[in-house]
């Protein structure tokens, strides 16, 4: 059996889009099985050959969260873009971004800005906390739900 995972890549982007939270397609040869909505942690999927046993289906690929990853996800969130947009770190070209790698933040402060169909929208912090990841790029386009910042609690 061999998965396509660039096909597969493009399936969960298309999930994540169109926010399907459970997904099962089977094939002659593959069974997929995407199961989405646990907060914080990585979609499960299974891929298994069509008609095989549970058994197999397991080992074949689980993308879980190992037990360190569970840890630091405790202890951490990421700040997702509630639409597509383009990203901005400040208010202005020429000005300071709103945080930095370090900030130390505390909740309701400006994160970022995504534009958003000629709006400016100000993302803030849920929570307090420290900027531990910076994952968009300035000036670039976002998706939805797609990672903006990681936090450590404070």
């Amino acid at each position: 059996m061999k998965v396509d995972i660039d096909r597969l890549r493009l399936l969960l982007d298309v999930l994540i889009e169109k926010d399907v939270a459970e997904f099962e397609h089977e094939d002659t040869d593959v069974k997929v099985r995407i199961v989405r909505g646990v907060r914080g942690g990585a979609p499960a999927i299974q891929v298994a050959a069509a008609g095989a046993g549970a058994a197999s289906a397991n080992a074949a690929l689980r993308a879980e969260p190992s037990p360190a990853a569970a840890a630091e996800d405790a202890d951490s969130f990421d700040v997702t873009s509630p639409f597509v947009g383009t990203f901005y770190r400040a208010p202005s070209p020429d000005t300071p971004p709103f945080v930095e790698l370090g900030s130390v933040i505390r909740a309701g402060q400006t994160l970022c800005i995504v534009e958003a169909m000629k709006l400016m929208n100000e993302i803030e912090a849920e929570h307090s906390g420290t900027i531990v990841e910076v994952y968009a790029q300035n000036g670039k386009a976002v998706e939805f739900g797609q990672k903006l910042f990681r936090i450590k609690k404070a």
